[in-house]
C-alpha cells in the first residue's frame, strides 16, 4: 500500500510541467521518500524495526548543463544519500542486476571492518554474473577474461578498479582528500558545493534525523544537491566523487582512488552475489564495446595516462602497468589485427612472399610465436573451467570487436580529444527480442546491426576468402606451398574462426543473416583494398 502511494507520487512529480520538461535531458529534480506521508511515530517505529528508507532520485537535467552521464548520476546519489541516510558504505548496483545472495553485505564488511586493511580499503568488488547466458555464449557476454582472470591478478597488486556494478564502496574514499576535522568551511564549500547540510554530513557518523519536522528541510536540501548547477565551481568529478572526463567512469574512478593510496579487494565466492542480464545480440555487444573502448582510450590519451601518471602514485608499479594495459589494449588490438587481416593477404594476391619458407629455420620462430599465443589463450580458458568451444568463441569475438568496436571507440576518443566530437553515452538495451534470444540460445549469430559494424567484418572475410583461393591455386598449379605456406594458412585461420560471417553472407536466409546489400558493399570495399594493395606492394 505504501509502495503504491509512493509510486503514484513519483509518477505525478514526473509528469509535472509541459511535454518538453519530460524529455530525457530536460526535466527538474524529483526526489520522493516512501514514508513521506507517515507520522513521526510511524517513522520511529520503522527505525526500531531497522526498516530502510526507500528513496527515488531523479536528478535535474537541462540541455545547457553537462550531466556527465553515469558518473554525474552517481555523484548526485552520493550527495543526496549523504543528507538522507549518510551510510558509511554504499552498494553500487546497475538497474539490470539484482542481489542474488543477501549475505553479500556481510561478506563485504568482513573486509571493510578488518582492522588490518580497513583504513586504506576503498571498495570490495564482486564479479558480474548473469542469469541468461547460454552454454555456448557466442558473444562472450560473461566477460570471462576480466572476472575470471584479470581481476584475480589485479587483486594481488592492490585490487581491481571499480567495475560498474556489484561493489561496496566506502563513502569516505570518494571525499576524503578534502575532509579535515578542523577544515576551513569556505574551502569545504569550494570543494563540495554550497550545501551546509551535506558538508555537515561529511563529519557525521550517525544517520540524519528524518522526522517530519526535519524531513521537509532535508528534501529541499536534496533538491538543491540534485540540481544541475550545484557542481559549478566545485571539485565534483575532478577530485571528489566519481570522476568525469571519461564515459567509463568506473575505470577512471578506480584508477584515481588507487593513485590516492586506496586499495580494493576482489571477492568471488562460489555462489553469485549479484545476477544481471547479459547481452544476447551482436548489435548491443558491439555498441557496448565501442563505448567502453572510447572511455578507456579517453584516459589513455589524457594527462592521467597510467603509463605517465600512475607509476609513482599507485599501490605498486605493477598495478599501474595493469591499468595501462587496460587503457591501451584497444589500440594495441585493432592496429595489429587490421594488419594481420590485410597485409599478408594483399601480398599473397600480388604474389609477394612475406614470411620465411617452410624450409627456412626462421619458419620455426614464426610458428612458435603463433602456436604459443593461441596455446596460452586456450590454457587460460580451460584452466578457468570453460571449454574448447568457448575458446573458439573468444577467438572469434576478439577478431570481430577488434576490427570494429576497438577501431571506432579509439577513433571516437581521439576526435573528442581534438574537439571534433562531443562525448556521448548510449546505455545498453538489455530487453531481449524473442527471435534474437532464440538464435542466441541456439548458438547462431544475429547480424541485425549497423552497417558500420557489418561492412568491415564482411569485407575482411571476403578479402581473406579471395586470398585463400588464390593461395590454394598457387599451391596446386605452381607448387609454391613452401613459399607461401604461412600466407595461405593465415586467411584459412581467419575464415575458419569467422565462419558465422561466411554463413551469414552466403548460406542463411533468416532475418539474422547479413543483408545482400551489405555483402555487395563489403565486396566492393575488399576490391578497393585489393587495388590499393596492388598500388602499394607493386
Amino acid at each position: 500500500e505504501k509502495y503504491e502511494a509512493f509510486k503514484k507520487r513519483v509518477g505525478e512529480k514526473a509528469t509535472v510541467g509541459d511535454t518538453k520538461s519530460r524529455l530525457g535531458r530536460d526535466h527538474p529534480a524529483v526526489i520522493e521518500v516512501i514514508q513521506e506521508t507517515s507520522s513521526d511515530d510511524a517513522i520511529q517505529e520503522n527505525e526500531t524495526k531497522n526498516m530502510p528508507l526507500l528513496v527515488y532520485v531523479s536528478r535535474e537535467k537541462r540541455p545547457s548543463h553537462p550531466h556527465h552521464f553515469k558518473a554525474g548520476a552517481l555523484n548526485v546519489l552520493l550527495r543526496v544519500s549523504g543528507v538522507i541516510s549518510n551510510s558509511p558504505y554504499i552498494l553500487g548496483l546497475d538497474c539490470d542486476m539484482h542481489c542474488h545472495d543477501p549475505s553479500s553485505a556481510r561478506q563485504a564488511m568482513c573486509f571493510h571492518l578488518d582492522p588490518k586493511i580497513s583504513p586504506s580499503l576503498a571498495l570490495v568488488q564482486f564479479p558480474q554474473k548473469f542469469h541468461n547466458i547460454s552454454n555456448n555464449d557466442i558473444y562472450d557476454s560473461q566477460l570471462r577474461s576480466i572476472f575470471w582472470l584479470l581481476w584475480q591478478g589485479f587483486d594481488g597488486v592492490g585490487g581491481p578498479c571499480v567495475s560498474g556494478s556489484g561493489y561496496y564502496i566506502k563513502r569516505l574514499s570518494l571525499c576524503s582528500n578534502f575532509i579535515h576535522e578542523d577544515g576551513d568551511p569556505m574551502k569545504l564549500r569550494q570543494s563540495f558545493g554550497p550545501s551546509n547540510e551535506f558538508i555537515k554530513s561529511l563529519h557525521q557518523k550517525k544517520k540524519p534525523d528524518m522526522l517530519i519536522h526535519r524531513k521537509k528541510a532535508l528534501l529541499n536540501e536534496a533538491q538543491l544537491l540534485a540540481s544541475c548547477a550545484f557542481e559549478n565551481g566545485t571539485e565534483w568529478g575532478k577530485e571528489v566523487g566519481f570522476m568525469y572526463g571519461s564515459v567509463l567512469e568506473d575505470y577512471f574512478t578506480g584508477f584515481r582512488l588507487h593513485c590516492k593510496g586506496w586499495i580494493s579487494v576482489y571477492c568471488n565466492p562460489p555462489r553469485p552475489q549479484f545476477l544481471g542480464s547479459g547481452i544476447t545480440n551482436l548489435d548491443e555487444f558491439l555498441v557496448q564495446l565501442t563505448r567502453w573502448t572510447s572511455g578507456l582510450v579517453d584516459v589513455a590519451i589524457s594527462k592521467f595516462c597510467p603509463l605517465v601518471y600512475g607509476p609513482l602514485k599507485t599501490y605498486t608499479f605493477v598495478q599501474s602497468m595493469c591499468y595501462a594495459d587496460l587503457a591501451l589494449f584497444p589500440i594495441f588490438y585493432f592496429l595489429p589485427l587490421w594488419c594481420f587481416a590485410t597485409i599478408p593477404q594483399l601480398c599473397l594476391l600480388n604474389g609477394i612472399p612475406l614470411y620465411p619458407e617452410v624450409s627456412n629455420s626462421y619458419f620455426i620462430v614464426f610458428s612458435f610465436v603463433f602456436l604459443s599465443s593461441i596455446s596460452k589463450h586456450l590454457y587460460e580458458v580451460l584452466s578457468t573451467g570453460f571449454t574448447f568451444r568457448h575458446w573458439i568463441n573468444e577467438q572469434r569475438i576478439w577478431m570481430m570487436k577488434s576490427v570494429t568496436s576497438h577501431l571506432y571507440g579509439s577513433w571516437d576518443a581521439f576526435m573528442k580529444k581534438i574537439g571534433m566530437r562531443e562525448a556521448s553515452f548510449f546505455p545498453t538495451n538489455k530487453v531481449d527480442d524473442v527471435e534474437q534470444l532464440k538464435r542466441y540460445n541456439m548458438g547462431v549469430f544475429d547480424f541485425q546491426t549497423s552497417i558500420l559494424f557489418l561492412a568491415p567484418m564482411a569485407a575482411l572475410v571476403i578479402l581473406n576468402m579471395a586470398s585463400f583461393a588464390v593461395g590454394i591455386s598457387r599451391v596446386i598449379f605452381l607448387g609454391e606451398l613452401d613459399k607461401f605456406f604461412i600466407q595461405v594458412f593465415i586467411p584459412f585461420y581467419v575464415i575458419l574462426m569467422n565462419y558465422p560471417i561466411v554463413e551469414g553472407m552466403l548460406i542463411r536466409k533468416d532475418r539474422g543473416r547479413i543483408p545482400p546489400s551489405v555483402t555487395l558493399l563489403s565486396a566492393i570495399i575488399s576490391l578497393i583494398f585489393y587495388f590499393l594493395g596492388s598500388i602499394i606492394f607493386i
